[in-house]
């Protein structure tokens, strides 16, 4: 089938997706009301515990230093919503629909993974406007924010390959939650996301400054101008070059996971 073809089939998915979105409270609730309350409940419960260095306002600092954390966390979570939907689809039967249409197989994995990056955007716009009433700012220009709000969506899109894989390996979106949530949960925490990696004991902070949640929460940091003033230098060579290191695992688990998915869904659905 043709690429043209192929895009379109993928754009019809995407819309359906997009229209659920809308159409299912608890989805509509989980993507403005929770990012709202992470990016309150860290502001202002540990914005005057965690000192981040360079400034005599603890608070201030800490919600400059924090919301980067938070969008990454939030978009890398975000990404679950494609297994589970999927996993869903597999089990109403949706799937099975979807074969007896003139489509392209790929399509319906492009379509899912495809809308979550709305989804990632209406979120990000969402924190933003939240992060900002707390104190947050942006203090760069205009394109490097781009780069980095663009940088949190191209890593999200990698994971929601993998979470892709997992709602067609797992049939079922209750695993597929709890699944996600044992693996995202240490990976997001243990990290640059909330505190410095300093305070980290050092096989945690070893593991830290490799994890690529470290880098591509520094990486927005960076672009938006939201490192502290006096904040010590990384000396890992992915927190030293965080834009790159995040763009290679992005291409890494694209490669490895859209035909490993794809697969996995013919598979799935050949039975």
């Amino acid at each position: 089938m043709k690429v043209p073809y192929v895009l379109a089939d993928a754009a019809v998915v995407a819309k359906r997706n997009i229209i659920k979105i809308k159409r299912v409270p608890d989805l509509l609730v989980f993507t403005t009301l929770s990012p709202i309350m992470f990016v309150l409940l860290f502001a202002y419960v540990f914005g005057g515990a965690i000192d981040v260095g360079g400034s005599d306002e603890t608070s201030q600092a800490y919600r400059e230093f924090l919301i980067a954390g938070i969008f990454a966390q939030t978009v890398i979570f975000g990404s679950t919503i494609t297994g589970a939907g999927l996993a869903e689809d597999v089990k109403k039967g949706v799937i099975d629909r979807f074969r007896s249409l003139p489509m392209a197989p790929s399509a319906v994995l492009s379509g899912r993974t495809f809308s979550d990056v709305v989804n990632n955007i209406l979120v990000l716009i969402v924190m933003s406007l939240t992060g900002l009433l707390v104190g947050w700012r942006i203090n760069t220009s205009f394109w490097e924010a781009a780069a980095g709000f663009g940088l949190l969506l191209v890593f999200a899109y990698s994971i929601s390959w993998i979470m892709a894989w997992i709602g067609m390996l797992v049939p079922s979106p209750e695993v597929v939650n709890n699944a996600s949530f044992i693996v995202i949960f240490p990976l997001t925490f243990v990290a640059n996301t909330f505190v410095p990696l300093e305070t980290l004991p050092t096989a945690l902070q070893t593991f830290a400054e490799w994890n690529p949640v470290s880098s591509v929460t520094q990486a927005a940091r960076e672009l938006f101008g939201n490192i502290p003033p006096g904040t010590p230098a990384p000396t890992a060579w992915p927190l030293l070059h965080p834009e790159v290191y995040t763009l290679i695992w992005s291409v890494a688990i694209l490669a490895i996971f859209i035909p490993v998915a794809n697969a996995q869904y013919r598979r799935s659905t050949s039975r």
